[in-house]
């Protein structure tokens, strides 16, 4: 028997932005297919009209590319299987429909929502689990008719087997086993003929060869039923991975409320995360690599397809972490080349009216140097905007860190002494400031923390920051000068407060 070309789809809804659940099961499905030199297909399921948002697939696929899953077929660049919309595919799913009509193994259902709402909540007050009882599974032509001229339009529900067990070999769970018996005869077309989930999606896995499905856990209840599809259309069953649950940092399942965590791609694009550190991590949410890569955690995308197999998928939870994230953000982005978080941080700065957007060539190296500050503690790009705040301000404000510094005995004199220092240098640069530091030190007697601290403190309002002598450089001249003035002329009232 010839093995089948591995070919994997994201197959998401338009009803929303990418969900981080939704890009990593993309990626699973992108690493797989790249991993096996297979396919990897974007197929949009949009028959929930009611659910479906305007420009919400157009956002799917730009969240997808901005994470660089390039694809091989989809909406935008078609392919041998199109159409790969779920509502352009309607006759094809008709025609499967009335197959499974014609050989008896679906049934109309002209049970009124009411009828169906009365046996849940019968089923539930005698404790059983919910399911459809099978009413109209056998209805003769007398009551078809009756039904019809009362103006009932049905419902098209498939026949499920008694007394079936269903086994799934799912390539991360192992052996799952399913009572045909605890379903009950699930619908698989609306009263208007478009396609249920369950129905639509088997069809067009079968009919696009997919062979693989990854995605996540909580799929796992409807794979009983495409195995039962399969089967009675006579299709090839797929192989089934199912993903772990990514839980919040409280280990709870996520909401759409949940407000622990970021939850939508497009955010973090949004807030200057870095593409790779999102795939990068997405990656070891649930997936682990081999030795001897197992303790690493930077990996390229290049990297991940190498490496990736689904027998490293984990059963157990994943947790998300925004601290890691953030661990995993910055790191990328101290590892890029200084104009690329330049282009990254500065539309925040103009948001924020802090810079001009049209700037002159000495403006935009100003810019430059103040974003190379920060490099090396930015975890996302919006972040520079709090960074920087003590460059912009005309007034600082000092915490109690900063006062406990400026309250020490040594430090008037010291501050005296480097604003002495200042006033006699002809240029104001990082050397020459290096300068007027060794002077202060000199005659003050004061060094290393007992001399910079204070200085810091005076100058920026805070105790701890990037290289002070290029701070007070982009600080400049005029508002270095004009802040340690200030304190010196206020020093007693400012450290008695």
């Amino acid at each position: 028997m010839t093995e089948r070309k591995v070919r994997t789809r994201y197959a998401p809804s338009p009803t929303g932005h990418l969900h981080i659940g939704g890009a990593r099961t993309a990626l699973f499905c992108y690493l797989l297919a790249r991993k096996e030199r297979g396919n990897f297909i974007i197929r949009i399921e949009d028959t929930d009209q009611e659910r479906n948002i305007e420009n919400a697939e157009q956002g799917l696929l730009d969240s997808l590319k901005w994470l660089g899953l390039e694809w091989d077929e989809s909406v935008d660049i078609g392919g041998p299987y199109a159409p790969y919309r779920s509502m352009e595919r309607l006759e094809t799913y008709q025609t499967y429909l009335h197959q499974l009509l014609q050989d008896g193994k679906a049934y109309y259902c002209y049970c009124s929502k009411e009828e169906l709402d009365k046996e849940r909540e019968a089923q539930q007050g005698r404790g059983e689990m919910p399911r459809y009882s099978g009413r109209c599974r056998d209805l003769d032509e007398t009551e078809v008719r009756r039904f019809e001229e009362e103006g009932r339009q049905p419902t098209v529900r498939f026949r499920v087997p008694a007394n079936q067990t269903i086994v799934v070999d799912d390539l991360v769970r192992g052996k799952v086993t399913f009572d045909s018996n605890g379903i009950g005869d699930f619908v698989i077309a609306r009263k208007d003929g478009r396609p249920m989930y369950n129905f639509a999606v088997t069809v067009d896995d079968a009919l696009m060869e997919i062979s693989h499905i990854v995605r996540a856990e909580e799929h796992l209840s409807n794979t009983p039923l495409q195995v039962l599809l399969y089967e009675a259309l006579g299709f090839p069953t797929p192989r089934f991975a199912h993903a772990s649950l990514i839980l919040n940092p409280n280990r709870q399942k996520m909401s759409k409320r949940d407000e622990t965590i970021i939850q939508f791609v497009d955010q973090y694009e949004k807030l200057g995360y870095l593409p790779e550190a999102l795939v990068n991590y997405f990656a070891l949410l649930g997936w682990a690599p081999p030795e001897p890569r197992a303790e690493d955690e930077i990996f390229s995308l290049d990297e991940l397809v190498e490496l990736f197999s689904l027998e490293r998928l984990s059963k157990a939870p994943a947790i998300f972490d925004p601290e890691k994230l953030n661990w995993m953000n910055n790191h990328y982005i101290k590892e890029s080349d200084l104009s690329r978080i330049v282009d990254l941080c500065v539309p925040y700065l103009e948001r924020a009216g802090l810079i001009p957007t049209e700037r002159t060539p000495e403006q935009q190296e100003w810019v430059q140097r103040l974003v190379g500050l920060y490099q090396e503690q930015l975890k996302y790009g919006a972040q520079i905007v709090e960074l920087a705040d003590l460059f912009f301000r005309d007034h600082l404000n000092y915490g109690e860190e900063a006062k406990a510094v400026l309250a020490e005995d040594h430090v008037l004199d010291v501050l005296c002494e480097f604003r002495n220092q200042l006033q006699a240098l002809e240029s104001f640069d990082p050397n020459s400031l290096q300068r007027a530091f060794k002077q202060t030190q000199k005659a003050s007697g004061q060094k290393g923390k007992k001399l910079f601290m204070p200085v810091r403190a005076a100058l920026t309002g805070e105790v701890h920051g990037p290289d002070l002598k290029e701070s007070l450089t982009l600080i400049g001249r005029e508002k270095v000068e004009q802040r340690l003035q200030h304190v010196i002329d206020n020093y007693r009232q400012l450290v008695s407060k």
